[in-house]
């Protein structure tokens, strides 16, 4: 654990910061608080009663978003069917040796992730989940082609710092096992990852923020294959993008990331990203932030 170190949350919840990637897992303001804002309440789970669903959780981490899947799951007897993407089986251990961590949820949901820690697997009437470990780039590929996912979470570091799982490949495997009416839910709203979604087919929508400053104008991203309105009235972390937002789509900023081989060190997939806008003929995304009044 020497590369991660223990933070402590606003909201009381713990968390940890990667040394590796100078970059916390999660917002100071709170882990719970976070993972309950910018992806549980988008996933609308009260759709699911007593129905099925399938999940992929890219990016597992310290488990926050699942456990907090899994515990709103059970007291709605769901049927779900759930994969996880995660390289470093660490913070997971860490959760699972936490005291505080542990309070937070039902036994039950501690019981499904010790087995996912030991046997990276759990099985039972309800809920059947498994956790590839290894880089998402290749064990994306171990989950089985007939699989469609209702909810896709992708919760990894930021573009900047790891844009090995936000290049423009992987997030092309990544949309293909998402359902025809299924939610890829993301914290980012980095004009690359958007543009990148759109251009392979999905519909974009924001994830309202609580509240709007010059800094503060989105939860995140979801996004969609097929815009159904109803679904989108009734859940009220869709918000349709801004003219701000939408005009960050059209600077220098929106330019993807590459990793044609799907096996790209971040400095070659960087590089490779700041040669691209470096000859783009898109406007500076410093005439966007200048324009909108953005102070970063």
């Amino acid at each position: 654990m020497s590369e991660l170190k223990e933070i402590h949350t606003k909201d009381g919840s713990i968390s940890l910061r990667s040394l590796i990637f100078q970059e916390n897992f999660h917002s100071l303001e709170g882990a719970l608080k976070e993972t309950e804002i910018k992806f549980i309440n988008p996933s609308d789970l009260k759709r699911f009663k007593d129905k099925s669903l399938n999940v992929l959780d890219i990016c597992f981490g310290l488990g926050y978003n699942s456990a907090s899947l899994f515990s709103n799951l059970i007291r709605q007897n769901s049927f779900l069917n759930w994969y996880a993407l995660e390289i470093d089986k660490r913070p997971l251990e860490y959760s699972l040796g936490n005291k505080s961590f542990q309070k937070l949820w039902d036994p039950k949901v501690l019981k499904i992730l010790k087995s996912l820690s030991q046997n990276c697997a759990y099985k039972d009437q309800f809920f059947e989940c498994n956790i590839l470990w290894g880089d998402a780039r290749e064990t994306i590929n171990n989950i089985p082609s007939n699989i469609k996912f209702d909810l896709i979470y992708l919760d990894g570091f930021s573009p900047q710092k790891c844009p090995q799982i936000w290049s423009m490949e992987f997030l092309e495997k990544v949309t293909q096992k998402l359902s025809t009416h299924g939610f890829l839910i993301t914290y980012s709203s980095s004009a690359a990852i958007r543009k990148t979604l759109i251009n392979l087919g999905l519909n974009i929508f924001n994830i309202k923020p609580n509240f709007v400053s010059n800094n503060i104008w989105s939860n995140g991203t979801i996004a969609i294959k097929i815009i159904d309105e109803k679904i989108i009235q009734s859940n009220l972390s869709f918000k349709k993008l801004s003219l701000m937002e939408e005009e960050h789509l059209l600077t220098k900023a929106s330019i993807p990331y590459r990793d044609p081989t799907l096996n790209s060190n971040t400095h070659e997939i960087i590089q490779k990203r700041v040669r691209e806008q470096l000859f783009s003929n898109l406007k500076a995304s410093k005439e966007w932030r200048d324009k909108w009044g953005m102070t970063k």
